[in-house]
């Protein structure tokens, strides 16, 4: 028996580039899945937003109440405005949110974008608060798209993508493992930052600068990438512990940019040849698969170990999109959509709560 499911998925990452929204149709058939990207765009943040999610961290908890539910409405906006434009009408939503607050080892994980308001505005089913019910269970809550690079990119040995956060996952004994490597965008677009620039297009001021040796050897020597997967980090850790070196530091920012992309490129080198074998291939996602630079220096550093794949420009952009479009399918199919082998947790289990509009 054939299932269709029309979903609009939508994503907000750490690296606070904008909103990605996608319209996918996602078929199970004879036990394997398919899906079609039928739209997809990105909407950037203005100032005034990107600020807003910037500070978000810093709320009280009733100010960020607050901006959950005008974020929520934003979101609703933000997908009829999409599906005019584009002339779809999907059947459902799933959505990420924007991550808050995500400390798994206290229980805490907190995404914004109220899913009841979602479900209003836009008149349709919505599934959210896709990490919650993981971290209850003792897990990570992430990675999550781990299950959609199973199903739906299943020919390549590794899944990586180079967001705000670089993670991986693979399969290794049966048994899809992933985890968080590091910051990406995140540390590069910090630095974009204070040359005026919202982002280091193609790498092209990281390669005018020189590696210094010294935050290099910092950057590497951070606690985290000793800690066994499953792992997970997200914006507190990178204020907390990756900031302050590049502050403490009196290089250039051009230098310290790369710096960055060094550093990166080395730490997804280091735990990728850990598992790789012969003829094995690697899928490169999320904006860094766009910094020739960055992809540079990731093939010196793997050293011919892995081929890297870089896909066409639209799974560039918005596979965690589609990839939670996907997880809201299973989710209402009720099938299992976060992986214990890939966050720690006790059990698998099929995350998200599901909002009707009112």
């Amino acid at each position: 028996m054939t299932h269709n499911y029309g979903i609009i998925g939508l994503m907000s990452g750490t690296s606070l580039d904008g909103l990605d929204i996608v319209y996918c149709d996602f078929k199970h058939e004879r036990q394997e899945w398919q899906f079609e990207l039928r739209a997809a765009k990105t909407i950037d943040y203005d100032d005034g937003m990107r600020l807003k999610l910037k500070k978000s961290i810093d709320l009280s908890a009733l100010d960020l109440l607050k901006l959950n539910i005008d974020y929520g409405i934003w979101l609703g906006e933000k997908v009829n405005a999409f599906m005019q434009e584009f002339g779809v009408k999907a059947d459902y939503v799933a959505s990420h949110g924007h991550t808050v607050h995500h400390r798994p080892e206290e229980g805490i994980t907190y995404q914004i974008g109220d899913g009841q308001q979602l479900a209003n505005v836009t008149e349709l089913t919505v599934i959210c608060d896709f990490r919650s019910k993981d971290v209850s269970w003792g897990g990570q809550g992430a990675p999550l798209v781990p299950v959609g690079d199973k199903y739906l990119f299943s020919e390549y040995d590794f899944c990586l993508n180079l967001g705000g956060i670089s993670n991986i996952s693979f399969d290794q004994d049966g048994k899809r493992l992933a985890y968080d490597i590091g910051p990406a965008n995140m540390i590069l677009n910090y630095l974009a930052t204070q040359i005026d620039l919202k982002y280091d297009e193609g790498g092209r001021m990281a390669i005018s600068g020189v590696m210094n040796k010294s935050l290099f050897a910092e950057l590497n020597d951070l606690s985290y990438y000793e800690l066994p997967f499953p792992k997970s980090t997200g914006y507190e850790w990178f204020t907390e512990s990756v900031i302050p070196l590049l502050e403490s530091s009196d290089i250039s920012t051009v230098d310290k940019l790369c710096t960055a992309v060094h550093h990166v490129s080395y730490s997804v080198a280091k735990d990728v040849k850990k598992f790789v074998s012969y003829g094995s291939q690697m899928l490169v996602t999320g904006g860094g698969a766009k910094n020739d630079f960055l992809i540079d220096c990731l093939r010196n550093y793997l050293t011919g170990s892995v081929s890297i794949h870089i896909p066409n420009n639209d799974i560039i952009e918005y596979k965690e999109a589609i990839v939670f479009g996907f997880l809201g399918a299973l989710r209402l199919r009720n099938e299992v959509n976060c992986l214990k082998s890939v966050t720690g947790a006790k059990y698998d289990s099929s995350g998200g709560v599901i909002y009707k509009p009112s």
